[in-house]
């Protein structure tokens, strides 16, 4: 794999360069539009969620998956899980959950007379971490280690994770009783936040007539998805080539400016942190590449904006009190911050 290439005042790079940037662009694109045709024929509709679930995959990153019940978002998961034949693990957070459950433990063998790690089910490829607000931050925070840095420490023994990790949380955002709400350094671990809404009236449709014929999601899920259609290896490579799509330094500085903003606008309490700022290049890179694009435009920065912002600021009570939404509070962020020509 080349070196990330070096982009001058207006982002231009030679022409061999760029040459080898447009064919690292064709081979993600290839390898995920496999990935994207086999989810499409189990999941219906939901587009725009699929689409965030390959740019978080394509990213490195991890998403906060938010959805009224029966949407489809443990069923998109597990498709994606398959897909690129990645071993799977379910949590069922509860509020009994305890940090060990999810990392492992250390056991005595009466055979050998020595402890023995018994690791948990976090040691896999792709973790769903079901209804996660239904833990105590203290569980919650068990998976903090894992999502920064793929690795977890148990009994003082630091343990890595799978290169592909990555973690695919869900949450109910109509029930609060018996919820414990994600602490913001948890949220913040998270790449993008995806809602996953009721599907259009047409793919409603779609589903119903596909069950009463006996062809409902999950058998084509069983199937005909039986065969992986990427390995986590490619996974590996797919990554490492989005990450030479070209930013220039008129995009970083949109970039920069648009997090930057959210700090100053009146309604914000707590706004965007550099972290943000690092997702929002990651996740315009990957988004380009689902383009076909080797370089990112201020589009993808806009289209990726409230997915990657949503969840990293906090309103003032005043204003929350009044139903402002933080999805109008970034479109008026974007609306002020100029667009790089």
């Amino acid at each position: 794999m080349s070196e990330e290439p070096v982009l001058g005042l207006d982002g231009a790079q030679s022409g061999n360069s760029a040459m080898q940037s447009s064919e690292t662009v064709a081979t993600v694109n290839s390898g995920v539009r496999r990935v994207r045709d086999a989810v499409g024929r189990v999941i219906v509709g939901q587009n725009e969620a699929i689409n965030l679930a390959l740019v978080t995959l394509l990213a490195g990153g991890h998403a906060l998956i938010e959805g009224v019940p029966g949407v489809g978002k443990t069923l998109l998961v597990k498709t994606l899980a398959r897909a690129v034949a990645g071993d799977f693990q379910r949590i069922q957070f509860t509020p009994d959950l305890m940090p060990a459950d999810i990392t492992g433990t250390s056991v005595f063998d009466l055979r050998s007379h020595e402890f023995r790690l018994v690791r948990g089910p976090i040691f896999t490829n792709f973790l769903l971490a079901d209804e996660i607000n239904r833990a105590p931050a203290k569980t919650q925070s068990a998976l903090l280690e894992a999502m920064q840095e793929r690795q977890v420490t148990i009994d003082r023994e630091t343990c890595a994770l799978s290169p592909v990790f990555v973690v695919f949380a869900t949450q109910n955002p109509i029930e609060h009783q018996g919820t414990y709400p994600l602490p913001e350094a948890q949220k913040d671990r998270f790449l993008l936040k995806i809602r996953m809404d009721y599907p259009e009236g047409e793919d409603e449709k779609e589903l119903a007539r596909l069950v009463a014929e006996g062809d409902a999601p999950e058998r084509r899920l069983a199937e005909e998805l039986r065969e992986p259609v990427l390995q986590p290896g490619e996974l590996e490579q797919l990554r490492a080539a989005a990450a030479h799509v070209r930013v220039s330094e008129a995009i970083s500085g949109y970039i920069v400016s648009l997090t930057r903003q959210t700090r100053q606008h009146p309604a914000v309490w707590v706004g965007a942190g550099p972290r943000a700022t690092l997702a929002l290049l990651t996740s315009s890179r990957a988004l380009a590449a689902l383009e076909e694009r080797d370089f990112v435009v201020p589009e993808d920065i806009k289209a990726l904006a409230v997915p990657v912002l949503e969840h990293r600021m906090l309103l003032r009570p005043e204003f929350e009190m009044e139903g402002v939404e933080i999805r109008e509070v970034i479109n008026s962020v974007l609306e002020a911050v100029e667009v790089p020509r």
